[in-house]
């Protein structure tokens, strides 16, 4: 084998919590190699305007604020790289990385691979993500103030969106594609009873119109009992059917939750049979299901790299 530098550490992904664990761990000179993943950006990257990060008080582009903390990054001494991780080995130190075709040894790792939205998969829903089509309603869903307004899926998940969206929706639809809802109990119930709410079950979502407004004027929808097509004049749609962590990658290598997110303690500490795994940290939509925003991923990108700058140091690098 060629001899292989060690990297001290090594970020994957390159969203909110991979990019800001980039920047602290960039100015405490540990020259860390960014891996920025099959989704560069993460979900900022097709999100139009975000309005609720500190210190933009007009807003700013998904892209521009990615854009920007890639710079802040580089600036420090950050490698962004265009690959994403094959294969790890973390049973020996340091840590051995497959990407592509090559071999990455490094004596930490930050995993800020993020969790991925799930789509309908329409092409013209997905021409208009970011323009009336959105998959976080604590995200955007003040851009649906005084709007008719559509919820897809049958979930707690979905039943949670349509209940926050009513703060600004003048009327939600939650269109649920099978008769019996997945949602527990209670917050079906909690949904079913609020008068801004109404359901539409055995139905599918056939086309988002709009695409060449670039703004969501309607749904065409179709009825699984009839077979019949119909129009639902809304101007926004949420995506409520969850997301996908992007942790196939460390399955029987780390612990994971029953849906794939990586376990945590003490905020981005990784276990192995409730063991924490010394050296290697999950931040962001990985690890985090519960506020998935653009500050707490930063947040906890954060700590990671404050993490590893101790980690490296007890042990003498």
């Amino acid at each position: 084998m060629p001899d292989i530098t060690t990297r001290d550490t090594v970020i994957l992904g390159s969203g909110c919590s991979g990019l800001t664990a980039a920047i602290y761990a960039a100015r405490s000179n540990l020259k860390p190699l960014v891996l920025e993943g099959h989704e560069p950006g993460g979900q900022l990257s097709i999100t139009t305007l975000v309005e609720n990060f500190p210190g933009w008080p007009e807003g700013i582009q998904g892209p521009e604020l990615i854009e920007n903390m890639k710079q802040q990054a580089t600036r420090f001494g950050a490698e962004l790289r265009m690959s994403h991780l094959s294969s790890v080995d973390l049973s020996r130190s340091p840590f051995v990385l497959q990407v592509g075709k090559e071999i990455i040894h490094t004596r930490t790792l930050i995993i800020a691979s993020g969790a991925s939205a799930r789509w309908l998969n329409l092409p013209s829903e997905q021409a208009l993500i970011g323009h009336g089509v959105s998959s976080c309603a604590t995200c955007d869903g003040f851009f649906a103030s005084g709007k008719e307004i559509a919820v897809i899926g049958g979930g707690d998940s979905a039943m949670e969106e349509a209940m926050f969206l009513t703060r600004f929706a003048t009327k939600v639809t939650l269109i649920n594609r099978t008769e019996r809802f997945r949602a527990s109990k209670i917050m079906l119930e909690r949904a079913m009873a609020h008068p801004k709410i109404q359901f539409l079950s055995n139905t599918t979502v056939e086309e988002v119109l709009g695409v060449e407004e670039k703004d969501v004027k309607g749904l065409r929808l179709k009825s699984r009992v009839t077979g019949d097509e119909f129009i639902l004049p809304v101007s926004f749609m949420f995506l409520g059917i969850g997301h996908i962590p992007n942790a196939s990658a460390f399955k029987g290598v780390l612990d994971l939750d029953e849906d794939g997110y990586i376990r945590t303690t003490n905020n981005v500490f990784t276990t192995l049979n409730g063991n924490i795994v010394p050296g290697v940290y999950a931040c962001g939509d990985i690890q985090d299901r519960r506020y998935r925003q653009a500050i707490t991923a930063a947040g906890s990108g954060c700590m990671a790299a404050l993490e590893v700058e101790k980690y490296l140091e007890e042990h003498g690098h």
